[in-house]
């Protein structure tokens, strides 16, 4: 593949004046950049190396390199990337006046199918608290910790945010702030607030940082609020020692959250409220479990809340 007149060499050429436009005015890292334009060269390439011909580009030629991709074995969402590499760059194109119409206006990309997120059974997130050393200081604030993690369907950014005063007990919510600063109130279950309340015996004895103070999960030894990193490679290391061979993150309880309301037959349109979807169509991911049986809600279905009574 010739690069020569394009990456290197003309700084006037379309692919350089590109690379300028996502440095200097997206200002995308370096190995964005590099991302861009290495999807740009593919399509160099299927025009033998040719850089007239991406100024004359046709929708029918970048069908036919879509086609091409498929034949080589490069998947749909790989394609997918790609496309949007060069719509963002014909876009460039005709925003710089190198071309009159966008090539890649009527483009569809390919279909990707829906990729399933992981998710754990009840057992193995019992497996997962019950690795916890309670012996430890943090233990007992490790065990509220995954409880209301997967009770309330939090994001870990939510999770290392919620405060005291967010924690409703008699009325058995938490109030959240999501993405946005939007706030909205989600029911606590009766095991994860006795989690809780078992934990801020100890949480009493730390002595927090000026600032600090209000926030529900508090490192032992920097006497702040959990970072996001933090709460990641606690959960790594539960899983591993609980012997479980998925890919756990934070946001594995998550979806176990959604999905095993789902499966007891709460209203998708309850659990979109619950995980703070702005759209129906992000939660409708966890319906490929059996939209037949959604017809309670909440707090009835949720397995914590079944296991208390």
């Amino acid at each position: 593949m010739n690069k020569g007149n394009g990456r290197k060499g003309n700084m006037n050429s379309p692919q350089m004046r590109f690379r300028m436009y996502l440095q200097l005015e997206k200002a995308l890292q370096p190995n964005s950049v590099e991302a861009y334009l290495g999807d740009i060269d593919k399509l160099l390439g299927y025009f033998d190396g040719e850089s007239s011909r991406l100024l004359t580009a046709t929708l029918e030629e970048l069908r036919g390199f879509l086609v091409s991709l498929s034949e080589i074995g490069i998947q749909a969402r790989s394609q997918a990337r790609i496309m949007s590499s060069l719509r963002a760059f014909y876009g460039f194109l005709k925003l710089d006046g190198f071309i009159g119409n966008d090539p890649t206006r009527l483009l569809e990309s390919p279909k990707t199918a829906m990729r399933l997120p992981d998710v754990l059974t009840l057992q193995e997130i019992d497996d997962i608290i019950n690795v916890i050393d309670l012996s430890k200081k943090e233990g007992q604030r490790n065990r509220a910790m995954i409880e209301v993690l997967y009770s309330c369907g939090l994001r870990v950014s939510e999770l290392c945010g919620l405060r005291m005063s967010d924690l409703y007990k008699d009325e058995q919510f938490i109030r959240v702030t999501g993405k946005g600063d939007k706030q909205r109130l989600v029911p606590i279950s009766p095991r994860a607030i006795a989690e809780l309340e078992a934990y801020f015996t100890d949480r009493s004895f730390i002595a927090i940082k000026q600032g600090y103070e209000d926030y529900i999960f508090i490192s032992e030894r920097l006497k702040k609020p959990l970072s996001r990193i933090m709460v990641f490679h606690m959960i790594k290391q539960f899983v591993a020692e609980a012997g479980i061979k998925k890919n756990v993150s934070p946001h594995t309880f998550r979806h176990s959250f959604a999905t095993h309301l789902l499966e007891g037959g709460a209203n998708l349109r309850v659990i979109q409220a619950m995980l703070g979807h702005e759209s129906i169509a992000t939660t409708e991911i966890y319906t490929h479990i059996d939209r037949t049986r959604m017809r309670e809600e909440i707090i009835m279905h949720h397995p914590r809340n079944k296991r208390s009574k």
